[in-house]
């Protein structure tokens, strides 16, 4: 038994929907990748997952996106939507259901979800006083309202959200509010709207918020000083025509908010899924079963909508779901030291990052810098540091290395019956690093799971620079091939550890090294440190280095990038 979590369980993992009105960019596929490599690594330890999340593909943005460039909203969201589905297959994102906001599963569930909540009080019905701009004509939604924060003071808070001090706020307290489409300052007029009364579920919600311990601290923290100042109602509604229809009575012309309306989203997914696999009613058995635990990767700016929200509505059901177990939640990347934004230019999308190198590459680069703690700023000159050095040097030389020279001593390589002394000690270092590795990822510390897997690449570059195994080959043979297999025992650790990071790389690595099978289908409690003799067929190179003018050239290589990978979007957002 490897350590980490014990005992064969099932799992709900999911990450936050994408928001498809253009391609996503790198700040947004990081959640994506990180629950697939947390899906990865639990059917590894022999666990049964499901991921599910989709194309949030309703509200005012995507309406007015829409109308900007003059098709209907659901032309533009069939195309990013099928777009980001061949994108996601190229960064090799392996969900178990991918679906979207327009499915029938889900508008059928939404619906009857939040009719239940009415039926049970929790929904009530009163006049609001919201934004309306009078140039565009239109309601404006909690996002296309900015103004000063009240609180903190930030001159560009939202009007459903602080992004510097992270309070949930109402579009009416913003001061100085402009309309973000145009820039003019809103009027506010009287509309009829239906709310969620949080309130009811304050001291349920507060339980389940304390004693939850596998809450991340930020999460938790954040989640208790939120409602410790009070759980006021929540608008359910929208005047939007683009979404689903509100089930309650009287509210005809009305749409679910699209905040509920997605974050439902994981349980239609979950029984979209299933159905298609002829198991009709089973999601019940996953999300009404204490014994399944559920997994969140999202941003930081998320929290308040999946520690409070989605439990709050769980909770007044009156059905007993599963609370989340894990709310994994990052704080921003940053590109070259600003926030991404796509009306300024400022960022790389996930198409076009694809267009510089392959995505496993990618995978382990947004891994490595994945914002667990802290914003992390992702810079051209660490990327190219990050694929050179650590995937070209450290792991790929190394292998490389390795594999030649078992080529060279003819491939087989048996088990040995004895180990000098040293051999025994890097063997055990091996293994404790690779237990180390496993416990980071049972934490979603995957940034330190990486972290570990080079420093098990590095001792064993280190290793071989000691034993030099092609030295001892000219007076010992069977002394040089001990330190072979010793080396070899750290390739095969190498693959195990990388495969929920880079699946694909890590094949070619067990297929050169003569392992049977799959590595996917090694569990890890099992095999990760089980070693017979290895029958070495291949040695060839795993990655490819950038060329040393590479810093110098970026400028150029994102505009080239960036036009290869428009002429490949679909016409609708071709700009």
């Amino acid at each position: 038994m490897v350590g980490g979590c014990g005992g064969l369980a099932r799992f709900i993992v999911t990450a936050a929907w994408p928001y498809v009105n253009y391609i996503p960019h790198l700040g947004t596929i990081i959640h994506l990748i990180s629950a697939d490599v947390y899906a990865r690594y639990l059917r590894l330890r022999g666990h049964e997952v499901i991921y599910v999340t989709g194309s949030d593909e309703h509200g005012t943005p995507i309406e007015l996106e829409a109308r900007r460039r003059g098709v209907n909203p659901r032309e533009l969201t069939d195309a990013v939507h099928a777009r980001d589905v061949e994108l996601f297959r190229e960064y090799g994102i392996e969900f178990s259901n991918y679906t979207r906001t327009e499915s029938p599963v889900h508008k059928e569930f939404v619906r009857e979800f939040m009719l239940k909540l009415y039926e049970n009080g929790y929904i009530f019905e009163q006049d609001e006083v919201l934004p309306y701009c009078e140039n565009d004509k239109t309601f404006l939604p909690d996002r296309f309202v900015e103004g000063t924060c009240p609180y903190c003071g930030y001159e560009r808070a939202r009007g459903d959200q602080c992004d510097e001090c992270g309070r949930l706020l109402h579009p009416t307290e913003l001061l100085n509010p402009r309309c973000a489409i145009c820039g003019s300052k809103p009027i506010f007029k009287v509309t009829r709207h239906w709310y969620i009364d949080l309130g009811r579920v304050r001291d349920r919600l507060l339980e389940w918020l304390r004693d939850n311990r596998e809450l991340q601290d930020n999460v938790r923290e954040y989640s208790l000083n939120w409602v410790a100042q009070g759980l006021k109602p929540r608008s359910v509604t929208r005047d939007t025509r683009w979404g689903i229809e509100a089930p309650f009575p009287g509210a005809e012309g009305k749409t679910i908010y699209v905040w509920f309306d997605a974050l439902l989203g994981y349980i239609s997914a979950t029984k979209e899924h299933l159905e298609s696999k002829g198991r009709k009613g089973e999601w019940r058995d996953w999300w009404m079963n204490s014994d399944v635990k559920t997994l969140y990767f999202i941003g930081k700016d998320n929290i308040p909508f999946h520690s409070i929200i989605l439990p709050a509505m769980l909770l007044a059901s009156g059905e007993p779901y599963v609370l989340p177990w894990r709310i994994s939640a990052t704080e921003y990347l940053l590109y070259e030291g600003k926030h991404f934004s796509k009306s300024r230019r400022i960022g790389i999308w996930i198409d076009e990052a694809l267009e510089i190198a392959p995505g496993e590459y990618w995978r382990w680069i947004l891994m490595r810098l994945r914002p667990e703690l802290r914003d992390q700023n992702f810079t051209w000159s660490e990327f190219y540091r990050i694929v050179n050095s650590e995937l070209g040097d450290d792991i790929g030389n190394y292998v490389h290395r390795v594999l030649t020279l078992a080529l060279r001593a003819g491939g087989r390589v048996p088990r040995p019956e004895g180990l000098e002394e040293r051999d025994v000690e890097v063997l055990e270092e091996a293994k404790g690093l690779a237990l180390k590795a496993v416990e980071a990822y049972d934490s979603i510390k995957l940034k330190q799971a990486i972290e570990l897997i080079l420093e098990l690449a590095r001792l064993g570059n280190r290793y071989l620079n000691e034993r030099e195994p092609w030295a001892i080959m000219r007076r010992d043979q069977v002394e040089a091939l001990k330190v072979l297999w010793v080396a070899l025992f750290i390739v095969k650790l190498i693959a195990h550890l990388i495969a929920p990071v880079m699946p694909r790389t890590a094949e070619r690595i067990w297929r050169m090294l003569g392992q049977e099978g799959s590595v996917m289908e090694r569990v890890w409690d099992k095999e990760l440190l089980k070693a017979g003799d290895f029958v070495v067929t291949g040695s060839e190179p795993l990655f490819q280095k950038l060329p040393q003018d590479f810093p110098e050239r970026i400028d150029y290589i994102v505009e080239e990038a960036r036009a290869r990978a428009t002429a490949k979007r679909p016409k609708v957002i071709a700009d």
